[in-house]
């Protein structure tokens, strides 16, 4: 099981780990920036983490 972590401070709601994200774990939130939602579905393959330019994302096993 993985903890996934936004820091929306930084987050510019650019959509790429929603692109990415294999199994869907994120969508794009009312306040225009990333939510993973479905954060229980992750699988720690950290494709969010490097495809985020900002740097926003934290994927940590549990």
């Amino acid at each position: 099981m993985f903890l996934v972590n936004v820091n929306f401070d930084c987050c510019t709601g650019c959509g790429e780990c929603v692109n990415i994200c294999p199994v869907g774990v994120y969508q794009m939130g009312e306040n225009g920036k990333t939510d993973p939602y479905q954060a229980g579905e992750c699988v720690g393959c950290m494709s969010c983490v490097e495809v985020c330019p900002d740097k926003c994302i934290e994927v940590r096993e549990m």
